[in-house]
């Protein structure tokens, strides 16, 4: 235990903190916009934190030792961050996920050394995770469940306090809002407790997807609520409330519209001067509008949100024409209200 808990601290020690950039903004609108870059990561994404602390957690309780397989339920980033730490620590991995899987992602896994076992049936894969564990002896690692309780949301180097300590020199040191989506909820529950435990101001808006449930049970107070299909921007956003999913943390929620998450990704790409993955459309969609707001109220200071991964991983979808023609969506209206919004300000 203490040597795969040594591993696991030695590679992070290998890493350093994942930059924070200014988003480029006219200076006379006293709102500087901030994104945490969290692509620099070994794995490329946000979730490469959420698999570090998973594997802390299942390994200090015991639940992982010498050998044990791991299974996820997932087809995404979580999994190719899991799959990292599983070989780093010379442990059989393996991903459960639908059939129609892109091959892409089934690349990504596999070149992190990890195995995947597909479902014909989306709705089983929790249950074929459980059984797969079982069958394997192995630990099904459930990121839904213990994303919110993996992370030290003290401190301990995580998502939170890291933003706060790189915005100390910067003219407004602590954001009116931190922006970030949901998917497990295990990032926003983290900086929401966070934010509570230092006694700070910032408020923490989530956006949400339009085809997830995490936004409608926020405001009626349902956790019980299902959807009938999944979430059209990868990474966030469920069609059922999840475990990890704390409400209470948050002073506000935002539904986005897919269209409007691609139409981001497109129009920003020059702007930032590289791609970023569909997600980060989503914050930044919702960061404008709370910026839009802020300049109407005729407020200065500064919002934080993520850049969660890369757009490399979205060449044949959200950047293919094609493809986004396919899914029925229509980018031009929320283009043009992104060439306003970075016109005038106004939302």
């Amino acid at each position: 235990m203490c040597e795969a808990v040594g591993i696991i601290e030695a590679d992070a020690n290998r890493s350093a903190d994942t930059h924070l950039l200014r988003y480029p903004l006219p200076l006379e609108w006293g709102i500087d916009l901030y994104l945490k870059d969290e692509s620099t990561h070994p794995t490329g994404s946000l979730k490469h934190r959420l698999a570090r602390s998973l594997f802390l957690y299942a390994i200090c309780n015991g639940w992982i030792t010498g050998g044990t397989p791991v299974i996820e339920a997932s087809s995404g980033s979580t999994a190719v961050s899991e799959a990292y730490f599983a070989r780093l620590l010379g442990l059989p991995f393996i991903a459960v996920m639908p059939r129609s899987t892109s091959a892409e992602k089934v690349a990504l896994i596999e070149r992190q050394g990890g195995k995947c076992h597909f479902i014909d049936e989306p709705s089983a894969l929790y249950d074929e995770s459980r059984r797969l564990a079982s069958e394997l002896g192995g630990h099904f690692m459930d990121q839904f469940t213990h994303a919110e309780r993996a992370t030290d949301w003290r401190g301990n180097n995580n998502i939170a306090e890291s933003i706060f300590q790189q915005m100390k020199l910067e003219p407004s040191p602590e954001p009116d809002w931190i922006v970030v989506g949901a998917g497990t909820g295990g990032t926003s529950a983290t900086i929401g407790r966070y934010i509570h435990y230092q006694k700070l101001n910032t408020r923490l808006a989530v956006v949400d997807p339009e085809h997830s449930v995490f936004f409608d049970a926020w405001r009626d107070g349902n956790r019980d609520l299902v959807a009938t299909r999944g979430s059209g921007i990868e990474g966030i956003g469920r069609p059922r409330v999840e475990p990890s999913f704390i409400g209470e943390v948050i002073d506000r929620m935002i539904k986005v519209p897919d269209a409007a998450s691609i139409a981001t990704i497109r129009y920003v790409e020059d702007l930032l001067g590289r791609r970023v993955g569909g997600s980060t459309g989503t914050n930044l969609w919702g960061a404008f509008q709370i910026i839009a707001e802020m300049r109407q109220s005729r407020a200065r200071g500064s919002v934080v949100t993520l850049l969660c991964d890369g757009g490399e991983r979205y060449a044949n979808t959200y950047y293919d024409d094609t493809w986004v023609a396919a899914q029925g969506l229509h980018l031009d209206p929320c283009h043009e209200r992104l060439n306003n919004f970075h016109r005038t300000g106004n939302w």
